[in-house]
C-alpha cells in the first residue's frame, strides 16, 4: 500500500489518468474544470493533458457556468466535453445543464468527485448522496469503486476497467443504445492522498491512441433519405441502408422545422415540394420553400385550416400556432427522430428515424403557400439613400435628401431593427445563438431565409447558462484557427441570470464572441402572456416584470469585456460588422 504521506504516488491520480486518457483516446478534446479539493486528481491530470497538447482545457469557478460551457461545446461539435467538479453542492449546480442536455439531446460527460462510501450519510463535510442525482436524465451512470492501488505501468486491472468505463460512458453520451445523445454521470470517489505525480505512461498512452476529432461539416443532403439531428453536429442524411418512412403525394402536407432540425428539413421540403415552416432556431430557415409570416398563415382557415399532414423535424417551441396544429387529431403528424425529446402532442404522432418523399409534388398547394408567403414577407432593411436627391443641384431637393439620411442614421433601434441587424451581419462561417427571451420570438416572426448555423437552448427553453453556452459554441467553432464570429442575442434578464459566465481566466484562448443585450429593463415577455390580464399593475411589476437598472457598462469593465452602447441602427451595424476579434458586450436600449 502507498503511504498517505507519499504524494509522488496516489491511486487517485492513476485512476483519474486512466479515466481521462480513455476518453481522450476516443476523441474527447475539451475538458471544463471547476476547482475543488476532492477533484484535484482529475483537475491536475487535465492540466497535464493540456500541457501535452492533448486537450483544450477551460477553467470556470462556477459549476453551473462550467456545465453550460460544456453544453455549448457539445452543441457545436457533436462530441461531449468533460465537466470536472468537486463534491457537494458543486454537483447539484450541474443539474440545469444536464436537464437541458437530456431534453435537447446534447452529449455531455459529468465527472463528479466524491467522498468514499463510508463517509456518506454520517455528517462528513461537503458530502451528500451524489449517485443517482442525474438519474432521470442520464443516458448512463456509474458510482465507481474507490481506487486502491498505484499502477505506474498503466496496464493493471484498475486501468483496464476504467478504460472500459470511459468507452461505455462516451458511447452512451453519443446515443449508443439509447434514443438520443445526452448526459452521462460518472461519480468518482477518492480517498486520501487526493493527488500525486502524474503517471509516466499518461501522455504516451493517450497520444498513441488518440484520434483526431474532425470538425463536422455540413452534411451531404443530396440523397433521398432524411433524418433529424442536423443541428447538433451529426449527419443530416440517413444511410441508404436505413429504412425510411415514405411520405407519398396526396394529403396536403407541410414541413415544420423546430429547434435543431438542421438542413435536412429544408432539403426534404425542397425535394418533396412541400411548404417549409422553419423556426428561426431550426437551422433550416433558408431555401425556396420557406414560409414567411407562418403564424398568421397557420391561423388562416384557407391555408393552415386545410393542412392534412405535417412532417416534423426538430422540436418546435416558439409559436402557439404550430403547437395547435401538431395537437389536432384530424392532422397526420410524422415526427422524424432527432437529438431532442420526441414530439407527440396529439397522442397519435408517428415517430420515424428517417423519411423520403415519393410521388409528384402538389404544385397547386405549394403555390398557395408561396404566394401567401410573399405577401407576408417583411422588408426590414433601412430605406436606400435618395441618390438623385443627394446629387441634385436644386437646394431644396438636396437638403431634403440629406435630412432624410440624417433621420435614418438617428432613428432609434427597436426590436425589429435589432434582429434584422444581427441576421444581416451573420454569415455561414459565423454562429448565431438565441437566448430564451422575448427577442427570439420577434426574430421568428419577422426574419427571412438565410443559411446560417443557429444554436439555442430550447430543450427546456430556460434562461439558464445562455452566455456560457454561447461561449462554449464560440470556443469550439474557432479551433484550428477557423474564421467566424459567434453572436449571442438575448434579453437583459437572461443576461443578468448568467453574468457569472462573463468571467474568463487570463491565459485561456479568447472567444470571438459578441453578446448583444436587448435591454428593456425587465421581463417584458410577460406583457404578451395571460398573466398580464390577470395581475394588477403593482404585482405584475413586482413579481413578473421584475424591473432592473443594472449598469452593464460597469459589468463589462469589471469582467474585462469591450463595451458598446448602440442606440441607432447605423451604430449597431458598424459594431457588428467590425468586431475586434475578442469579447464584446453590446447593449441596445429598447422601449418596453
Amino acid at each position: 500500500m502507498t503511504s498517505p504521506n507519499d504524494r509522488s504516488a496516489a491511486p487517485a491520480t492513476d485512476a483519474a489518468a486512466a479515466l481521462l486518457a480513455g476518453l481522450v483516446a476516443r476523441g474527447v478534446r475539451h475538458i471544463v474544470v471547476s476547482p475543488g479539493s476532492r477533484s484535484q486528481a482529475l483537475a491536475l491530470v487535465a492540466a497535464e493533458m493540456e500541457r501535452a497538447g492533448l486537450v483544450e482545457l477551460h477553467v470556470r469557478i462556477d459549476e453551473r457556468v462550467a456545465g453550460f460551457t460544456a453544453l455549448g461545446i457539445g452543441r457545436e461539435t457533436g462530441m461531449p466535453a468533460v465537466v470536472v467538479c468537486t463534491s457537494g453542492t458543486a454537483v447539484a449546480n450541474l443539474v440545469p445543464a444536464a436537464l437541458e442536455a437530456h431534453h435537447a439531446g446534447v452529449p455531455l460527460l459529468l465527472l463528479t468527485a466524491d467522498r468514499p462510501p463510508e463517509l456518506r450519510g454520517v455528517g462528513a463535510n461537503q458530502t451528500t448522496r451524489q449517485p443517482g442525482l442525474f438519474r432521470s436524465a442520464a443516458r448512463y451512470e456509474a458510482d465507481l469503486a474507490v481506487p486502491e492501488a498505484v499502477d505506474h505501468l498503466g496496464d493493471g486491472e484498475q486501468t483496464v476497467a476504467l478504460d472500459q468505463v470511459a468507452a461505455e460512458a462516451l458511447a452512451a453520451s453519443l446515443g449508443e443504445g439509447a434514443r438520443a445523445a445526452g448526459p452521462v454521470h460518472l461519480n468518482v470517489p477518492f480517498r486520501e492522498p487526493l493527488a500525486g505525480a502524474a503517471p509516466s505512461w499518461l501522455g504516451a498512452r493517450a497520444a498513441s491512441r488518440a484520434v483526431e476529432a474532425a470538425p463536422v461539416d455540413d452534411a451531404d443532403v443530396s440523397g433521398a433519405l432524411y433524418q433529424g439531428g442536423g443541428g447538433i453536429g451529426v449527419a443530416d442524411v440517413a444511410p441508404e441502408t436505413e429504412a425510411a418512412h415514405a411520405v407519398a403525394a396526396g394529403p396536403r402536407t407541410i414541413v415544420v422545422a423546430g429547434a435543431d432540425a438542421g438542413p435536412a428539413a429544408e432539403q426534404f421540403a425542397h425535394d418533396g415540394g412541400f411548404p417549409l415552416v422553419a423556426e428561426i432556431v431550426s437551422g433550416a430557415r433558408f431555401g425556396r420553400h420557406v414560409v414567411h409570416g407562418y403564424r398568421a398563415l397557420l391561423s388562416d382557415p384557407a391555408l393552415g385550416g386545410r393542412v392534412e399532414r405535417v412532417v416534423v423535424f426538430g422540436r418546435p417551441t416558439l409559436s402557439r400556432e404550430v403547437t395547435r396544429l401538431l395537437s389536432r387529431d384530424d392532422v397526420e403528424v410524422v415526427a422524424v427522430r432527432g437529438p431532442g425529446e420526441p414530439v407527440n402532442l396529439n397522442g397519435t404522432t408517428l415517430a420515424v428515424d428517417a423519411v423520403r418523399a415519393t410521388g409528384a409534388a402538389d404544385r397547386a398547394w405549394l403555390g398557395e403557400w408561396m404566394r401567401a408567403s410573399r405577401d407576408a414577407a417583411v422588408d426590414l432593411s433601412p430605406p436606400a439613400p435618395d441618390a438623385d436627391g443627394l446629387a441634385s443641384v436644386v437646394p431644396s431637393e438636396r437638403l431634403g435628401a440629406i435630412n432624410a439620411e440624417v433621420a435614418v442614421s438617428r432613428a432609434p433601434v427597436d426590436r425589429a431593427a435589432l434582429v434584422d441587424a444581427l441576421w444581416r451581419a451573420t454569415w455561414p462561417h459565423d454562429r448565431l445563438v438565441f437566448g430564451s427571451s422575448r427577442i427570439v420570438r420577434v426574430a421568428d416572426e419577422l426574419l427571412g431565409g438565410k443559411k446560417v448555423t443557429v444554436h439555442s437552448n430550447r430543450g427546456l427553453a430556460g434562461i439558464d447558462g445562455t452566455i456560457a453556452t454561447a461561449t462554449g459554441v464560440a470556443l469550439a467553432s474557432q479551433v484550428h484557427e477557423r474564421p467566424g464570429v459567434t453572436r449571442l442575442l438575448l434579453g437583459d434578464l437572461a443576461f443578468l441570470h448568467d453574468m457569472g459566465a462573463l468571467l474568463l481566466p487570463p491565459g485561456e484562448q479568447e472567444p470571438r464572441l459578441q453578446v448583444v443585450v436587448g435591454n428593456d429593463g425587465g421581463g417584458t415577455i410577460f406583457d404578451g402572456l395571460e398573466v398580464a390580464s390577470v395581475a394588477g399593475d403593482d404585482a405584475m411589476t413586482r413579481v413578473q416584470y421584475t424591473p432592473q437598472n443594472a449598469r452593464l457598462e460597469q459589468l463589462a469593465l469589471a469582467f474585462g469585456w469591450e463595451y458598446h452602447r448602440c442606440t441607432t441602427r447605423v451604430a449597431l451595424d458598424q459594431v457588428l460588422t467590425a468586431p475586434s476579434g475578442g469579447r464584446q458586450l453590446i447593449e441596445v436600449p429598447l422601449p418596453r
